[in-house]
């Protein structure tokens, strides 16, 4: 905590040099461009043109943070990525729609605002839009309506397809369906949430297994319930993040609202009690707390703080809440966040990856999710860091 004071206490006041410290959203992202001259190289990608999400989604949280400090260099960054991943006629390169694969949807979000602020000049950026969109509106569902993360994980709904899929659909539904549309797209919204929270929930704990079986077949799921072994962190995670970036675009008066809200609540009453009492952190596999060799992991205590203090922010979580999250984000440094000799910040204790099934046979299991890497900065973890800075500085006057 005494950092994070510090370092308020520099944004607040001019430091010795006559200059103010940069907050940490802006650390951060100067640090990964320091790191990463180009975009392409992002998430280890080396230059290789990938559509992928990770990329995509760090580069969202950047793209927030040039809008919210008028930082021109780094909007042209993610413009950069964005031009060069896209044509003219707005192919994506990698991209596959017949994949189905719910991944790639999360990357084209930033052609939004591309599109709102270049589209007098080309209508590359609505191409593009249009083609995610009809991966959406064609993407295989369980018989209850619920996206199938891939094509080649038929009838598995995982908790990360909650994140890959829906800010994007409701974005769509917002600024470009039809009006007359809206209704419906906002409820099929809203179900995929509260269809995948009863399928995934777990009774004992009050958190959410990482993904769920209807077909109750797959060799990683329970066979009487479908659902995989454990409530993973960051599957926990992408799920209270997805609603705080759903809310951004559901209608004021859809009643339906209501339930998301919900949602995000019962995070905030379930999760203390799943947290590392030391640090308020929480736990790669987090229904097995002080188990040996589980460890705190930064990717989903990165996307609960954003969610919680987004939720705070925008009048979703009571105020009552306010002391409790405000002191998340200071643990978060003091746990995860280093300081390099060259000035830059790294985010330490991400998990690389995480899934089920596939051809390593993943199943799900205790020692499955901890023989999954541990590296720095990965995207994953990154871009909720970055959007949970932007909330904390909103939440303290800084923005």
């Amino acid at each position: 905590m005494k950092r994070l004071a510090i370092a308020l206490l520099s944004v607040l006041t001019l430091v010795s040099c006559g200059k103010k410290q940069e907050p940490y959203s802006v650390r951060m992202v100067r640090s990964e461009m320091k790191r990463n001259p180009s975009a392409l190289y992002l998430d280890g990608r080396q230059g290789a043109l990938k559509w992928n999400y990770t990329t995509g989604l760090e580069l969202l949280s950047f793209l927030d943070v040039a809008k919210a400090y008028a930082l021109d260099d780094v909007e042209a960054y993610v413009k950069d990525w964005a031009d060069t991943m896209t044509t003219l006629e707005g192919g994506i390169h990698s991209y596959k729609k017949e994949a189905y694969n719910v991944d790639h949807i999360c990357p084209a979000r930033m052609f939004f605002f591309f599109d709102e602020v270049y589209g007098g000049q080309t209508d590359r950026y609505r191409k593009v839009i249009d083609t995610i969109w009809q991966q959406v509106e064609n993407q295989p569902r369980t018989e209850g309506g619920e996206f199938w993360h891939k094509q080649i994980y038929p009838h598995q709904v995982w908790l990360d397809g909650l994140y890959m899929a829906l800010p994007f659909y409701a974005e769509y539904a917002l600024r470009i369906a039809p009006e007359s549309q809206r209704d419906s797209l906002f409820g099929d919204i809203a179900d995929q949430f509260v269809k995948a929270a009863a399928n995934t929930y777990d009774e004992a704990t009050g958190l959410y297994r990482h993904a769920w079986d209807e077909s109750k077949s797959m060799f990683w799921c329970n066979p009487q319930t479908g659902q995989s072994d454990h409530a993973w962190g960051r599957a926990n995670g992408w799920f209270a993040a997805a609603l705080v970036d759903v809310l951004d675009y559901f209608p004021q008066d859809n009643p339906r609202r209501i339930e998301l809200i919900a949602l995000l609540n019962h995070f905030v009453e379930v999760l203390p009690k799943w947290a590392d009492p030391q640090t308020g952190m929480w736990y790669q596999v987090m229904d097995c707390p002080g188990r040996e060799g589980n460890y705190l992991e930064s990717t989903c205590s990165a996307m609960f703080i954003y969610a919680f203090l987004k939720g705070l922010n925008n009048g979703y979580i009571d105020e009552s809440r306010q002391d409790y999250i405000k002191g998340l984000y200071g643990k978060f440094i003091d746990t995860f966040i280093r300081e390099n000799e060259d000035g830059t910040i790294s985010m330490t204790a991400c998990c690389s990856v995480g899934g089920l099934g596939g051809k390593q046979n993943r199943r799900g299991d205790y020692e499955y999710y901890l023989s999954e890497p541990v590296i720095e900065n990965d995207c994953k973890g990154v871009g909720p860091f970055i959007w949970a800075s932007l909330e904390w500085e909103k939440l303290n006057g800084i923005l």
